[in-house]
């Protein structure tokens, strides 16, 4: 069984990324193979919207990282994407990622069946968070993946999806600020369930 993420943070190994590789983390501890990629390494160009990839699974574009991108895309059970919020949306980069595997999605779902899921953050508490998530889940059923949220299905409702905030507080007009999202402890409990309810998914997957 194999996971991965991909972050679409401009800043390697900050926010987003502790966020996914606590998913990763759990998912590993139940057994998984896990792998975390940091958009910020790879070298993706712009879609050129030949439109060949409409007859075919194919990009005409063959001298970047996609290609390798795309491996192991295809060898995963089970997807993560995660983007802190720009302006309301996901990073340039993610949007790019995505843009580029349209190749993988026009011709025939080429990544239909996996298990997906997204992770967001961002500085204020409601800081877009809602409308990031949406994109990358929207994103990910497009592809024909099955989303997982990250609710303890045993428990009261406290968590669907993992959306972290650097405001801790509000008090006598100043924010109140974490250091970093390890400190949002409810961010936190949310990708450890959701790596757990990742590998949950993928095992009843491979049992059917």
């Amino acid at each position: 069984m194999k996971i991965i993420a991909i972050n679409g943070s401009h800043r390697k190994n900050k926010n987003t990324a502790v966020l996914l590789q606590a998913v990763l983390d759990e998912a590993a501890a139940q057994g998984a193979s896990t792998e975390l990629l940091e958009l910020a390494d790879h070298n993706i160009k712009f879609c050129i919207s030949c439109n060949k990839c409409l007859g075919r699974n194919q990009c005409t574009i063959n001298d970047d990282d996609m290609n390798s991108m795309a491996e192991k895309l295809l060898t995963a059970d089970g997807i993560v994407l995660g983007s802190p919020v720009y302006w309301g949306n996901v990073t340039a980069m993610m949007k790019n990622f995505m843009d580029r595997s349209r190749w993988m999605h026009m011709y025939k779902n080429m990544l239909a069946g996996k298990a997906g899921a997204a992770v967001t953050n961002a500085g204020l508490r409601n800081g877009g968070q809602d409308l990031v998530l949406q994109i990358m889940e929207h994103y990910l059923s497009g592809q024909g993946i099955q989303l997982v949220d990250a609710r303890d299905q045993n428990a009261p409702l406290a968590f669907t999806g993992v959306s972290g905030s650097l405001q801790a507080d509000f008090k006598d007009g100043k924010n109140i600020w974490r250091r970093s999202v390890e400190e949002d402890e409810g961010a936190m409990k949310a990708c450890r369930q959701l790596g757990t309810n990742i590998v949950k998914t993928i095992k009843g997957k491979i049992i059917k």
